[in-house]
């Protein structure tokens, strides 16, 4: 699978064992099922109207992790994926505990909905919660999305409903449900079409399913991708390598 032009510009990436030379990245197969972990990990959540070298606007997305961090991990996710959930269990604390806090890469959460018109309704609640936290409280955020992950149940179901979503986002300390609620009644439109965007944006990496990342080193233009619910292992060597490229 190859990437679009703004990424088969970069420099390329040295890719090793397991991966597929693509462009100028790396791409990993399919997702990987793996033993659930239940360490919890979290690092600085903060907000910026920066447009990367990729294109990718933050405004409007949460970033876990030092904004001055080298790599950029753009994060695609469905509330309603279960490889999401396995990445969320495995892979991420790691990364978390030995990437992000250590100021090496920031996570860019990214919507991709796609799994049914529940996943745009927990897409639009999920932006409306960043709008309501992200001034005042914004590891709030990271609360709401490891709480919806956590709560996960069978796709399209009742769990997602919007009445349960609200519901959630009221017992998580830092959020206003009822400013969410409102921001949802009054925004959905214009948050919808900002949705559409980031995936159109998304197809254009390659991307058709979820989870899916992109990692971007901003001082070299290096570039990789990952698809799928990977190992910690397929992370941590495609980070070092982009770091390094």
């Amino acid at each position: 699978m190859d990437l679009p032009d703004s990424l088969t510009r970069r420099r390329a990436v040295v890719t090793g064992v397991g991966s597929v030379v693509a462009g100028s990245g790396i791409v990993y197969g399919a997702s990987t099922l793996e033993s659930d972990q239940t360490v919890s990990r979290t690092a600085p959540v903060h907000v910026s109207s920066e447009t990367t070298g990729l294109g990718v606007d933050l405004q409007g997305h949460a970033i876990m992790g030092s904004l001055d961090a080298p790599v950029d991990m753009y994060y695609w996710s469905d509330y309603q994926c279960p490889f999401c959930r396995r990445f969320e269990r495995n892979a991420f604390p790691k990364l978390i505990e030995n990437h992000v806090r250590s100021g090496t890469v920031r996570v860019v959460f990214i919507e991709f909905p796609y799994l049914g018109s529940s996943s745009m309704t927990a897409a639009v609640l999920d932006r409306c919660v960043w709008r309501q936290v992200r001034n005042s409280s914004p590891q709030a955020y990271w609360r709401w999305h490891s709480t919806l992950f956590e709560k996960q149940e069978r796709g399209n179901s009742e769990w997602i409903s919007k009445e349960n979503l609200f519901d959630i986002a009221s017992n998580i300390d830092g959020i206003d449900a009822s400013a969410v609620e409102s921001c949802v009644s009054q925004h959905r439109p214009d948050i919808k079409q900002s949705i559409a965007r980031d995936v159109d944006q998304a197809s254009q990496f390659g991307i058709q399913a979820t989870p899916a990342f992109v990692l971007y080193n901003r001082d070299t233009d290096a570039a990789g991708k990952i698809i799928g619910a990977q190992p910690y292992e397929r992370f941590d060597e495609a980070i070092t390598r982009v770091q390094n490229t």
